[in-house]
């Protein structure tokens, strides 16, 4: 698998819940590698007994970061592959692991990532928010005054915006975004690809009614509509322009654009056909 006929970092996904879902890539790489840097060892090495793994593993977590960068270079300086995984999904996600991939590409290392499950994605897709433009953040900052102002620079926003959270926060969380944001359409999944598995769907006010949840949570908050005002016509056309440029047909894009945007198809498709014939 070397690109450059150097040892390999591989950044491998792994299940963040149902391990049914691992690959058989997945489990050829944690085969084969010499090391697995892993956040938990005692969380990793169930993962690994279950499909009978038996490689090396060592930690790699925020409180040994700078020191484990070095152990894993030595690694690699001595031909040896190394695996990077978290507790669950994908490394570097809302968990450690900048700073040795910087180190690895600043040392000319092959860098390698294994496809695998990802909570936001999952989230997302069943979450019934639009899915064209999203925002991925993560945690917020577990203060709150720090976590408001991380809301108010994203209230703005016209994306979907999807923040991970801990069951002990969720409930001062959607407080939170409900006093910042507004009442905005909103979707809380927990417990994603377990036996558990849940979605409430319905708005963030709705959603502050909530109480005794469980489990690792994904919350997704839809951005901010434009109102008709504040449309700009010409970014429409542009828009619907990038759309026809890729291969979509010009009423398909003018549909998805109005869609979008919350604006009328048959007068949208009129102003761009109009537009055409005066170019």
């Amino acid at each position: 698998m070397s690109l450059n006929k150097k040892a390999t970092l591989f950044l491998v996904a792994t299940p963040i819940g149902n391990l049914s879902e691992v690959s058989e890539r997945t489990l050829s790489v944690l085969r084969d590698v010499a090391v697995i840097a892993c956040e938990d060892t005692r969380n990793s090495i169930k993962l690994l007994t279950h499909f009978d793994i038996h490689t090396r593993m060592i930690t790699y977590h925020n409180f040994n970061e700078k020191e484990s960068t070095r152990g894993i270079l030595k690694f690699l300086e001595e031909g040896k592959d190394v695996a990077l995984i978290s507790d669950a999904g994908y490394p570097l996600i809302s968990d450690p692991g900048y700073e040795l991939v910087n180190e690895v590409i600043r040392e000319g290392y092959d860098i390698v990532t294994v496809s695998g499950p990802n909570a936001a994605l999952n989230a997302l897709v069943a979450s019934g928010l639009k899915t064209i433009h999203y925002l991925f953040y993560g945690f917020l900052n577990a203060k709150q005054s720090q976590a408001r102002k991380e809301l108010e620079e994203l209230k703005d926003f016209p994306y979907t915006l999807i923040f991970y959270e801990a069951p002990h926060r969720i409930e001062k969380t959607l407080k939170l975004a409900l006093e910042v944001l507004g009442d905005r359409k909103a979707c809380l999944a927990r417990e994603l690809t377990k036996m558990h598995e849940e979605y409430h769907r319905g708005t963030l006010r709705e959603l502050c009614e909530l109480r005794n949840l469980k489990g690792e949570m994904v919350l997704l908050i839809e951005g901010k509509e434009k109102k008709a005002e504040e449309i700009d016509h010409d970014e429409l056309m542009e828009e619907i322009d990038r759309l026809v440029n890729d291969g979509t047909r010009t009423r398909e894009a003018v549909s998805e654009i109005a869609e979008r945007y919350g604006i009328s198809k048959n007068g949208l498709y009129n102003d761009y056909l109009k537009r055409k014939k005066e170019l």
